[in-house]
């Protein structure tokens, strides 16, 4: 059986557990703190980072969300989610590093340490210069979602693939936060709204965090 590591709020362990739901891949959820992590999580990843995919009894152990999703399209048939030519799935991975690495760096990642991190862990409030720069450039990635989606049925062409749940995994952790104002964003709003109404999505929105309430709206589909 599958045991995935990860924390609640981790966009990269909403984005492995929505390609094992696609997948209808069984598993475990495990809920470990990064900054909390023991020495037996140690040892399946030095690094002390989720997610962590892990099966004792195949004795597999699997680091780092894009790594652990390319190993399910190879080794599960079922609901692939990189597909296509080699420019389609070029296109596909294009699309998911920018969600994984630019979406997170400008956006997801700040918004967890100010909201998440500094009250739960540091005991800080928030600096307001940070969070109104994020969401500045929510905007500026919202409306290349705009775009997308005005010009593809999904953010990476014709059929839902894993760039639509990398990009709606670091969107659903900012909406968690309380941090997404869809003004002048129908299109990208549409398209979330269609992806949160999944099955595959039904579990992060049960997902909480304790000492960090959801928004009213988090868990509503039509929000």
């Amino acid at each position: 059986m599958w045991h995935l590591y990860h924390f609640p709020l981790c966009p990269f362990s909403r984005k492995v557990q929505l390609s094992l739901g696609e997948k209808s891949i069984g598993y475990d959820l495990v809920t470990l703190y990064p900054w909390d992590a023991g020495e037996e999580f140690r040892r399946l990843n030095p690094a002390g980072r989720v997610p962590v995919l892990h099966d004792s009894d195949k004795k597999v152990t699997l680091i780092d969300s894009q790594a652990i999703c390319e190993y399910l399209e190879e080794t599960v048939a079922d609901r692939p989610l990189i597909i296509g030519s080699a420019r389609a799935r070029a296109e596909i991975r294009r699309l998911v590093a920018l969600f994984d690495e630019s979406f997170y760096a400008d956006i997801t990642g700040p918004l967890l340490h100010e909201k998440m991190k500094k009250r739960l862990v540091l005991r800080q409030s928030p600096d307001s210069r940070t969070l109104r720069e994020c969401m500045r450039l929510l905007h500026e990635h919202l409306d290349y979602i705009d775009w997308l989606v005005d010009n593809r049925r999904w953010i990476a062409g014709a059929q839902l693939t894993l760039a639509d749940f990398s990009a709606a995994a670091q969107l659903s952790v900012v909406d968690y936060l309380d941090g997404i104002d869809w003004s002048d964003h129908e299109s990208a709003h549409g398209w979330y709204r269609v992806i949160k109404s999944r099955p595959s999505f039904a579990p992060l929105l049960r997902q909480k965090m304790d000492g960090l309430p959801a928004p009213r709206h988090y868990a509503d589909v039509n929000a």
